[in-house]
């Protein structure tokens, strides 16, 4: 009789275990952060830092989109969940983050800080979007900056992710 309980509940715990990986494994399948959908009313600015893209949205709809160039390997891009804090027209931006060299880059337009120093601004020193370039911050063409700029609002929430 012993026995016969031992084959029971070993037969039982091998179905709730199977029952458990199907449901996981299930729930897998239609929760994918790369595929998910957005669904919002407000205005949402999401970065996409392995397709290196920029997406604008509004009422749940991409409304505008552009290659970006994000941070580097020692100067990654800060990933989260954030709302653009204030806004420049024109701002001189420098640094120095080795082992890449320091800079001072004068009259970057269009930028919006999200995150302490990281921001999304317009590039005229580089043509290299869709490609890890910078220091950490979310560089765009700047005709999109202006768009963009124009576009969002301070208070306006940005995903990295």
């Amino acid at each position: 009789f012993d026995l016969m309980c031992r084959l029971s509940y070993d037969k039982y715990m091998r179905r709730i275990l199977l029952f458990i990986f199907t449901f996981f494994f299930a729930f897998s399948l239609f929760v994918n952060s790369a595929n998910a959908q957005v669904y919002t009313t407000d205005k949402l600015i999401t970065v996409d830092i392995g397709r290196q893209m920029i997406y604008a949205w509004q009422d749940g709809h991409i409304v505008n989109q552009s290659p970006v160039s994000t941070g580097m390997y020692y100067t990654p891009t800060v990933k989260g969940d954030f709302k653009i804090y204030r806004k420049y027209d024109l701002q001189n931006m420098k640094g120095n983050y080795p082992p890449y060299e320091p800079y001072f880059l004068k009259n970057v337009p269009n930028v919006m800080y999200y995150y302490q120093a990281y921001a999304i601004h317009g590039a005229y020193w580089h043509n290299s979007f869709g490609s890890k370039y910078t220091h950490g911050c979310v560089n765009e063409p700047v005709a999109f900056s202006k768009w963009l700029y124009d576009w969002a609002p301070v208070g306006t929430r940005v995903m990295v992710f």
